[in-house]
């Protein structure tokens, strides 16, 4: 349908199998209509694809196009480029060589913002690291819950005595302040600020400076591990209050420019304290940060939205302080981005211009999952994005990008395209929804090049080629699982050897969604699920798993790694990372859950409240895992093929 491709909405894609899947058409015009394109009868869609006929003749540019540093882009008629300084000059075409920034393009009535941004990012240097849950980090000083000094600790151990140069950590996106606390990482209230869990609060300068008798309140609060699992509320509950107390000893300050967004932020927040945390049930005036009475409200809160922009400052000092402290052992601390955040949350209430309301993003029904998958997060309107010259994508990605030397995209593909779910459909009755990947992937380029950033993309499951090849043209690494780098060519789809992985990628044992290196070992993902009633045919799941198994020990022979008939866990183990280690991938990342053997994984997808998701602690403390033998077993193997900064 050209109406449906001019606004970037499939009516057919191919499923997992490459097989053609057509989109039922009455999806395909509510989907329209969430774009704000009538397609409901036939006269609707003669004068909507009139229009776009009509703009296309008319040779109009998108509100935001990209360009680069190293060629030139032509121009439909003569303009004239300004500068982010204010100058200006007249060009037929944005010409190359152009420094790597903003501009805004005057063509005629139309303004356009222009992206322009390097080829490429330098080529990331090959080495190892870790990839971390920092929540289940917990030590002899934490609340309950990893938190940035645990932090800073570990990359000062890591880095100067095992030579690391990296730590990838789970996203660190901002809470919603009233409970429930939503406890994935992956369905935060902001992804624009930082989570208070993650604050030591005995590191806060206001705690170095209370008298004795706060202290001692402050350090009453502090909970312990309960029933060998994290509790989120109870441990905000417990920093909730330290921090009203530490403010209140700070004589209440009230932050000065702190910045649009930041108010912003910490009004919402004192919204959700009287409200509630879903904002569409607020009172009208109220449900959009311009609402009539939303300056009212705030100057009645005042104290309130000074406290939440104060607890949101003192996050952005530790989180600074971890970077800095990761940077003098020569670790790179890389932040992970969620794709999307909880549409009551506070993005979903400040920027809903921008987002879709009501749609959710989710999956296609596959062979994991034949209903499909509703993530319940709100996308991207494409069209408002382009309208608003990416400013709030731009924003988000340096808000994350001023605490960090790196970023991983989660479901990079959707800077390509991502599966709506109209409301009220399940996820099997969505389509595609097609973005400018040319601007986000300049948007994202040029964000990371001025912060000297390395990015990386999670190109799991099913993609298009166009996305594992536009992260390797930028010179961002994609992802190799264990489990999943298979010869896709050969009969039987077998494990590749390491020296066949592709070399632009992050090599891993598993992922936050997959079995442990000893759960996989020992069948645990099929346990589990089978305790929890996922599984239609449990002995075919079984199986599966035992031939996995012996698979990936044949694999282990092939390669020299293990001996004898029947290996130990513990042997299976360290030639798993030694096997990583050999691998082609630029970067290796390993988990501590698998080098300590920690059977569960950290989340099960198709769970909620069923299985223990992000509540999970490591099995052993910082001060344990520092004197861990098989951590040194490990880091040895990575070590000998990968190097460390003081070889």
């Amino acid at each position: 349908m050209e109406l449906a491709a001019a606004h970037g909405v499939a009516t057919s894609y191919r499923d997992g199998d490459r097989r053609p899947v057509r989109v039922d058409p009455e999806v395909v015009v509510r989907v329209l209509g969430l774009l704000d394109v009538d397609a409901g009868s036939p006269e609707a869609r003669r004068g909507a694809l009139a229009a776009v006929r009509e703009r296309a003749a008319g040779g109009r540019l998108p509100g935001t196009i990209a360009a680069r540093t190293d060629r030139s882009r032509p121009l439909p008629e003569p303009g004239v480029l300004v500068d982010t300084g204010g100058g200006r000059r007249e060009v037929t075409e944005i010409p190359a060589g152009l420094e790597p920034g903003w501009y805004r393009l005057e063509l005629g009535e139309q303004e356009v913002t222009v992206v322009v941004a390097p080829p490429a990012l330098p080529e990331p240097s090959r080495g190892w690291g870790w990839m971390l849950q920092l929540y289940a980090l917990r030590s002899a000083g934490s609340w309950g819950i990893g938190d940035l000094r645990d932090l800073r600790e570990f990359t000062a151990w890591t880095g100067a005595e095992h030579g690391a140069g990296a730590v990838l950590l789970n996203p660190l996106h901002a809470i919603t302040p009233v409970p429930p606390v939503q406890p994935s990482p992956y369905t935060p209230s902001s992804r624009r600020f930082g989570t208070p869990l993650a604050l030591r609060i005995t590191d806060l300068t206001a705690y170095a400076r209370a008298d004795a008798v706060t202290r001692a309140e402050v350090d009453a609060l502090r909970p312990e591990l309960a029933g060998g699992l994290i509790e989120h509320d109870r441990v905000w509950a417990a920093k909730r209050a330290a921090l009203e107390l530490l403010w209140r000893s700070e004589g209440r300050p009230e932050p000065r420019g702190i910045g649009a967004d930041l108010e912003e932020f910490a009004t919402y927040c004192a919204l959700a304290e009287r409200y509630g945390a879903r904002w569409s049930r607020w009172p009208h005036g109220l449900r959009r940060p311009d609402g009539p009475d939303v300056a009212a409200a705030k100057a009645e809160l005042a104290p309130r939205v000074a406290f939440h922009a104060w607890v949101q400052l003192q996050v952005q000092d530790q989180l600074a302080a971890a970077r800095d402290a990761a940077r003098a052992v020569g670790v790179r601390v890389v932040h992970d981005l969620a794709v999307g955040c909880d549409p009551e949350g506070a993005d979903g209430w400040a920027l809903q211009d921008v987002l879709a309301q009501g749609v959710r993003v989710g999956a296609p029904p596959d062979a994991f999952s034949q209903q499909g998958q509703d993530w319940g997060l709100p996308p991207w309107r494409p069209d408002r994005l382009d309208a608003t010259g990416y400013a709030a994508y731009r924003d988000l990605l340096r808000a994350l990008l001023r605490q960090a030397d790196g970023l991983r995209i989660d479901h990079v593909a959707g800077l390509w395209r991502l599966w709506w779910v109209p409301p009220g459909e399940g996820p099997d009755r969505g389509t595609y929804v097609h973005y400018d990947a040319d601007v986000m992937l300049a948007v994202l380029t040029l964000e990371a090049h001025l912060a000297g950033a390395l990015v990386i993309g999670e190109d799991l499951g099913t993609v298009e080629p166009e996305v594992t090849e536009g992260l390797a043209e930028r010179n961002m690494l994609g992802s190799s699982v264990l489990w999943f780098t298979r010869d896709l060519d050969a009969p039987g789809r077998p494990l590749l050897a390491p020296q066949e992985w592709p070399e632009e990628s992050v090599a891993t044992v598993s992922t936050h969604d997959l079995p442990t290196a000893t759960g996989f070992l020992r069948g645990e993902h099929v346990r589990a699920r089978a305790e929890l009633g996922l599984l239609d045919d449990v002995p075919a799941e079984e199986a599966k798993a035992t031939v996995d198994r012996l698979e990936l020990i044949e694999l282990l022979r092939e390669q020299g790694l293990v001996d004898g008939p029947d290996p130990g866990e513990d042997q299976l183990v360290v030639a798993l990372h030694a096997l990583l280690a050999r691998s082609r991938s630029r970067l290796v990342l390993v988990s501590p859950y698998d080098v300590v053997g920690e059977v569960r994984q950290p989340n099960l997808p198709g769970t909620i409240d069923e299985y223990p998701n992000w509540r999970l602690p490591l099995p052993v403390t910082l001060e344990e895992l520092r004197d861990d033998p098989r951590v040194r077993v490990v880091v040895d193997q990575l070590r000998l093929r990968r190097g460390g900064q003081d070889d």
